[in-house]
């Protein structure tokens, strides 16, 4: 009974394996039977300007000062859910404050960050941003960021790598980032009112200041092809 029982489990074995169906498998799987990776093809997103925005906070001593900057374009690329790459302008002739209600305090504030003590927006129009990097954070929870961004900022003609935490979704043909750049505007040879040019009581201005980063891209634009230079 046990040979009749072995050579009937073999027969059938024999049979499987003889099928179409099973036949056809062991061709697809190709002579090396190793499985094949799907490689998800990049795709271009453009930033939507108008939906998009960068708030900037400047702290001083005894106060703080915040206002807006406006993006002149951009562009987000993803392979999958996954943002690799973008890059984004930023028409600095725009800024402006929004926190100095009388006309002309917030015109005077406006026009020094234009002026060459800070921005030089006559020489230096505008400002770029090239991510480098995009690393996603292990374990990171709802409402926290889920990606470290790296990239080069340039600022007044002076190029600088940067890092901030951001919250990132891809889906469809939308993609969201949102995050918060510190940067040192000594790095780009900004130094009114720093330590740096004298002793602490020149300290009026903090050597640091944010942005808050809120880009909408979308697939299909026309722009889509368009990269910052």
């Amino acid at each position: 009974m046990k040979t009749n029982s072995f050579v009937a489990g073999l027969l059938s074995a024999v049979v499987i394996v003889s099928s179409p169906l099973m036949a056809h498998s062991i061709v697809n799987d190709g002579p090396d039977k190793t499985a094949k990776t799907v490689v998800a093809k990049a795709v271009n997103y453009t930033v939507d300007t108008e939906q998009s925005s960068l708030t900037w906070n400047a702290k001083k001593v005894g106060g703080e000062h915040t206002g807006t900057l406006k993006l002149a374009k951009g562009q987000l690329t993803a392979e999958g859910n996954k943002l690799t790459a973008g890059n984004f302008m930023i028409d600095m002739t725009t800024i402006v404050d929004t926190d100095i209600t009388n006309p002309s305090g917030n015109k005077r504030l406006t026009d020094h960050l234009k002026s060459e003590d800070f921005f030089s927006v006559e020489k230096n129009p505008t400002a770029t941003f090239k991510i480098t990097k995009v690393t996603p954070v292990a374990g990171a929870k709802a409402g926290e960021p889920t990606h470290t961004v790296t990239g080069d900022l340039s600022i007044k003609g002076t190029t600088k790598s940067i890092s901030f935490p951001a919250a990132v979704n891809v889906s469809g043909n939308r993609v969201e980032a949102t995050g918060t750049a510190t940067v040192n505007r000594l790095d780009y040879d900004i130094k009114y009112r720093a330590a740096i040019i004298g002793t602490a009581a020149d300290k009026i201005i903090d050597d640091t200041f944010t942005l808050n980063i809120k880009l909408i891209a979308n697939k299909g634009d026309k722009l889509t092809a368009e990269k910052v230079k």
